[in-house]
């Protein structure tokens, strides 16, 4: 693996825990075989000292990737997966058990709450402290914390000991710390969630500026919103060995896939069911594009179970013409076909559309429309989806996404009865194409009002009214 630029190159990294039944046996594992060697004569002592009291656990496998200043790379998975243990050694407080880890350039790391404070020193002397572990001089210290202290806006509590601390406050005065040392790689897990929205603002203003600046950022986090608007790639880990590593949004995807694989046999179709839908043709009521409009999307990478597969799609304006420039307000119309392999349940589909910065200005589908459907799909079945959109969106490009999930009817037709968390948990995940198209968003050439129908991400639906009157207060 070539490691030209990189400022952490791991290659082959495993790291191997030994579990004991009993305390007991871990005396044995260290006793037994030295008293086997010092009676090496002895043929029982010779079995002995073969014998294992410990079971292993391989918390990291052989993962081998490589960080570039000023990118940031996302670590995802399941809980258990090795983020932590992974974290925890390229920041050098855990050895790795075989394999080479290169780490060039100061480290700030947050891996967890409070760690590296005194509870009962107060914030002020933790501030100190800390920074002079992570390695600044005192002059430096001296030059910053007010900066520091700034940051972390807690006020007077700077000046108690930190065991009084909120989490939030916490997190505040251990980021602040961490964020202002002149890092090469700053590593963060989790913690940036003990905190409130104003304060993850600020952090990642603070995270933006630092990855300008040519250092690398890595990231762990269950939110795979920031992991796709924030990280240019992401590492995704499966029970200590490397899932997948690319683009963020993939890597997203398939995490999900990852955490649906327990529920996939809740879904299940009855046998011999023959279902019938109804789909668009070009010869019904609603049009249907012709061939030469949509793009092949057997090519594109599509994330699944095997239950699907997405055919192909097309994006036409208001006429029916493939388009992929529109004025702000346009309506585009997606269409897009899936190939059920296994029979389903209830189908879902839907689109995501993503702005430059990876953020998801719009996500919705059949489930959001509430859109009558059969209870059950057999295999073959081709599913036509034609959805249409109103471009009420900042001027840019957008790549766009396209998904079919499956649910069982029971769950479909109690949504009103049950929380999003409920719902979101019996969907299972069919097919998915990340970053499938692109379309661009530009000025409105004809108006009867301002140039741009709204300021900002979306154009939320609303009124606005004067009234006037003379003050007669005087």
């Amino acid at each position: 693996m070539s490691s030209s630029g990189a400022v952490i190159s791991v290659d082959g990294l495993s790291k191997r825990y030994d579990i004991y039944d009993t305390p007991r046996d871990r005396l044995k594992q260290i006793i037994i075989p030295r008293l086997a060697k010092a009676a090496a004569a002895i043929r029982r002592a010779e079995q002995d000292v073969t014998k294992q009291y410990h079971r292993e656990f391989w918390a990291l496998q052989d993962l081998s990737f490589e960080v570039a200043p000023g990118e940031t790379v996302g670590i995802i998975g399941r809980n258990g997966s090795g983020k932590s243990t992974l974290l925890q050694i390229l920041a050098g407080t855990l050895a790795p058990t075989s394999g080479r880890v290169n780490v060039i350039g100061r480290v700030a790391a947050l891996l967890e709450l409070g760690s590296g404070f005194n509870p009962e020193f107060s914030g002020k002397e933790n501030v100190l402290l800390n920074a002079r572990i992570l390695g600044l001089s005192r002059e430096q210290i001296d030059a910053r914390y007010e900066e520091i202290v700034a940051f972390a806006d807690i006020g007077d509590f700077i000046d108690q000991p930190v065991k009084t601390y909120s989490s939030g406050m916490f997190v505040r005065l251990a980021f602040a710390v961490q964020a202002h040392i002149d890092a090469s790689i700053i590593i963060i897990d989790e913690a940036l969630a003990v905190g409130d929205v104003f304060f993850r603002q600020k952090c990642y203003a603070r995270l933006d500026q630092i990855r300008a600046s040519g250092a690398a950022i890595l990231l762990v986090s269950h939110a795979m919103t920031d992991i796709e608007q924030f990280c240019d790639r992401a590492i995704l880990l499966d029970r200590g060995k490397v899932s997948f590593i690319g683009e963020s949004t993939e890597a997203a995807k398939r995490y999900y896939q990852l955490h649906q694989s327990n529920q996939v046999a809740a879904t299940s179709t009855p046998r011999d069911v023959t279902a019938t839908i109804v789909g668009l043709t070009s010869t019904g009521t609603e049009c249907w594009p012709d061939d030469a409009s949509f793009s092949d999307a057997t090519k594109l990478t599509q994330i699944g179970n095997g239950w699907a597969k997405c055919l192909r799609y097309a994006v036409c304006d208001s006429t029916g013409r493939r388009c992929m420039s529109f004025a702000q307000g346009d309506e585009a119309t997606f269409y897009y076909e899936f190939l059920t392999k296994q029979p389903i349940s209830v189908p879902l589909a839907g689109i995501v559309l993503q702005n430059e910065r990876g953020v998801n200005v719009h996500g919705k589908g059949s489930l959001e429309y509430s859109t009558s459907t059969p209870d059950h799909l057999p295999a073959g079945t081709l599913i036509r989806c034609r959805q249409k959109v109103e471009l009420k969106l900042e001027l840019g490009e957008y790549t766009f996404e396209m998904g079919l999930a499956t649910i069982d009817p029971d769950t479909y037709k109690s949504m009103g009865e049950l929380s999003h968390e409920q719902i979101f948990s019996r969907i299972v995940r069919l097919c998915h194409l990340p970053k499938a198209g692109l379309l661009a968003i530009g000025w409105r050439s004809a108006r009867e009002a301002a140039p741009l129908t709204h300021h900002g991400i979306a154009d939320l639906p609303g009124d606005f009214k004067y009234a006037f009157g003379a003050d007669n207060a005087g």
